[in-house]
């Protein structure tokens, strides 16, 4: 699956860029960014975003661990963004998310005879929805920064001895308006 995806994203980076006038910047409607933050920390976050129109956008993203310590195997996050910033789909905005996610959680088990205590791991996939806020910068070049974070719950596996009930997102992208 991961080389999968990183051959996916390898197809885009090496997709040629036709170079537009500059009366055609209005029709870059797409946007690809990758989660700097996540790199840093061992995992692989890259997104689509597609402009709707001045102020609204829909997107994908997609999470992939690198690092074998980070307890989430993959989510997928499709998103609703609302802009209110000047420029065409930029400045700051708030963001509805549903997410598809698959986590390992630990379960702790102890036996009050023998003084042992063993763990088991067990592997959840659930679906989350939540809200986010952000804001979006945009240069003349249509090199694009965001930094957002946002907050959503688990729906199905809410069993109580899940340390994912709660979910978050986060991060510092960088990307490119095509």
């Amino acid at each position: 699956m991961k080389k999968l995806i990183i051959l996916f994203v390898l197809f885009f980076l090496s997709t040629p860029m036709f170079s537009q006038d500059e009366s055609d910047v209005s029709l870059r409607n797409s946007e690809l960014k990758l989660n700097a933050l996540f790199l840093v920390i061992g995992a692989l976050e890259l997104e689509y975003e597609y402009i709707l129109n001045e102020e609204s956008t829909v997107g994908v993203s997609v999470f992939l661990p690198i690092d074998e310590d980070i307890d989430i195997n993959y989510y997928i996050s499709p998103y609703y963004r609302w802009y209110f910033g000047k420029k065409r789909a930029g400045g700051f905005f708030v963001e509805g998310f549903g997410m598809l996610n698959s986590v390992e959680n630990e379960n702790y088990m102890f036996d009050d005879i023998t003084f042992e205590s063993s763990s088991t791991f067990e592997t959840k996939t659930d679906f989350a929805i939540g809200v986010g806020l952000g804001a979006k910068f945009i240069t003349k070049r249509n090199f694009v920064a965001e930094i957002y974070g946002g907050i959503g719950r688990n729906l199905f596996n809410t069993d109580g001895d899940s340390d994912f009930e709660i979910i978050g997102k986060g991060g510092i992208k960088i990307g490119l308006r095509l």
